[in-house]
């Protein structure tokens, strides 16, 4: 079943003209020229029940726009949508209780209160039944571990700690459909990997879809199955987060662990399309193109070369793999002009 759905999704804004010249720009303030942007531009997507989704792009590619329009915060200009079977944009309250949503920049939480003054507050907004809420309330405090900061003002909270609240504030509804957008910003490593735990979870146990903005290729790689990449407002790429890592970028990492009675590696051959990486003692890193070697021919060199304790054969990270894809959109755009061009 699917719980969002988008035809021909599009979206224009009128953007006023700047006129060169100082008599020019004073002209525009009484009759102004107006051209259209085109932000997003007929997209096609489907996604299912429990799926745990990244949507992905650079800057101005249309992510914020599409979300917006997904929430029923903009009417599109053209094409159709459904959201758990209502049209955003004309049944706004109705879907505003089955989803949820978070942003890392701008927060629900009310500022000057504590977390639980809000948690109050959206259970009346929520209509939530008492009983129902204070056992979830208190089931999701237990999970994020919200306890000890529960009644301090959430200005007085580190970001760690009101991302966290923001998060279980937005589960406190049950809703079907969770929005995040860059939900670990400005986070350090361990509370980045707790929240990452904390809302697959939830995915796993309660079946929340999870549609995710993110420029950190760590929330991609631990909360996603499946990655849509967009730019100039379409669609570049659809598929697994897994597959688009090994379809875009050839090339495999093979992490090494000497064991003491290893001779040491510093002289070894390596065949073509293989490189050493830096690594730490009693360790090497290699990386290997797949258009130029196996890997298992790799392994087997260093197999019949060396003493192993331990071998593990990595993918390539995924912010590598979304540069990648910019670059080659860059380029193939370049081409086509360059065939244009008489």
């Amino acid at each position: 079943m699917n719980v969002l759905e988008t035809k021909g999704l599009r979206k224009t804004f009128r953007v006023k003209r700047k006129e060169p010249g100082f008599a020019a720009s004073l002209r525009s303030l009484w009759s102004p020229r107006w051209s259209e942007k085109e932000a997003v531009s007929g997209i096609d997507l489907a996604v299912e029940e429990g799926e745990t989704i990244a949507f992905l792009g650079p800057n101005g590619a249309g992510k914020s726009t599409t979300i917006k329009m997904l929430t029923g915060i903009l009417h599109p200009s053209g094409g159709e949508a459904t959201v758990l079977g209502h049209v955003p944009w004309q049944e706004r309250k109705q879907l505003a209780y089955r989803i949820g949503t978070v942003f890392g920049q701008k927060s629900q939480l009310w500022y000057h209160l504590p977390p639980s003054d809000t948690f109050e507050l959206m259970s009346r907004i929520y209509e939530l039944d008492r009983d129902d809420y204070r056992r979830r309330r208190d089931s999701l405090i237990e999970r994020f571990e919200l306890g000890p900061y529960l009644d301090t003002a959430v200005r007085r909270l580190s970001l760690g700690e009101r991302m966290r609240c923001e998060i279980a504030c937005s589960f406190l509804h049950r809703p079907r459909l969770l929005f995040l957008d860059e939900p670990t910003i400005g986070l350090d490593a361990m509370i980045k990997e707790r929240i990452r735990e904390l809302i697959a979870e939830l995915n796993r146990e309660e079946g929340t879809t999870v549609f995710l903005t993110s420029h950190d290729a760590g929330d991609i790689e631990r909360l996603c199955r499946r990655a849509v990449v967009i730019h100039h407002g379409g669609i570049m790429v659809d598929g697994s987060v897994q597959r688009l890592k090994r379809d875009i970028l050839r090339y495999k990492t093979v992490a090494v662990r000497l064991a003491e009675s290893s001779p040491p590696a510093d002289a070894l051959p390596l065949p073509p399309g293989v490189r050493r990486l830096p690594a730490d003692a009693g360790q090497l890193r290699l990386s290997v193109d797949l258009t130029a070697t196996g890997v298992e021919q790799v392994l087997q060199g260093l197999l019949s070369a060396l003493a192993i304790a331990d071998v593990t054969i990595e993918d390539p990270p995924m912010e590598e793999v979304i540069k990648t894809l910019f670059a080659r959109s860059r380029d193939e755009g370049m081409a086509a002009r360059e065939e244009e061009e008489p």
